[in-house]
């Protein structure tokens, strides 16, 4: 199975994912994409055969621009894309973000994301100049369609990743899913 395929192609008919995608292409960030629940989500949504998408509780614009690591030129970023279109964004600039988790410096949003704490939250789609979607992942696309919560090697903190597990209510949203450590 191409499972990039069958991502864009789930994507493509989401209309609240099209327009976020849409919305964010325009404030032309550099090594940009939605990752996280706007991709997760939606698989494993058609892996439980839901015919409504589950919530989400906001959408992720990640980007990785060396050039203003500031907090506040995210804010700014969440502001626009807000006016733009109303519902909850978290922007983060990937540059900066390997000081909160203690890492080497990032080299790109790829890389950022690679460092994760599961490996199936690390999938982004991002919209082309020519406005195709485009899907990055640092672990591919297989390991969302296995019906797995699998914690990341760069990331040995057990105790984080229950507390994600269980904060985010994953196993009672999508019950077939099996933790894999």
């Amino acid at each position: 199975m191409n499972y990039e395929a069958v991502i864009k192609r789930w994507i493509e008919c989401d209309s609240l994912r099209m327009d976020a995608l849409s919305t964010a292409a325009e404030m032309q960030l550099p090594d940009w994409c939605l990752a996280a629940g706007f991709v997760r989500n939606l698989v494993w949504d058609k892996l439980h055969d839901y015919s409504l998408p589950t919530a989400l509780n906001d959408i992720d614009l990640i980007y990785f621009d060396p050039s203003d690591v500031s907090a506040e030129r995210d804010r700014e970023i969440e502001s626009k894309l807000t006016d733009r279109l109303p519902i909850l964004w978290s922007v983060k600039n990937q540059a900066r973000m390997h000081q909160r988790n203690n890492d080497n410096p990032y080299t790109s949003t790829l890389d950022a994301m690679s460092y994760w704490v599961e490996i199936e939250t690390a999938v982004g789609a991002t919209l082309s100049e020519s406005g195709e979607i485009a899907l990055l992942s640092p672990f591919g696309f297989e390991p969302l369609f296995e019906y797995t919560i699998t914690l990341n090697d760069k990331r040995p903190k057990p105790q984080e990743f229950e507390k994600r597990i269980t904060s985010k209510r994953w196993l009672e949203i999508w019950p077939k899913l099996r933790v894999r450590t």
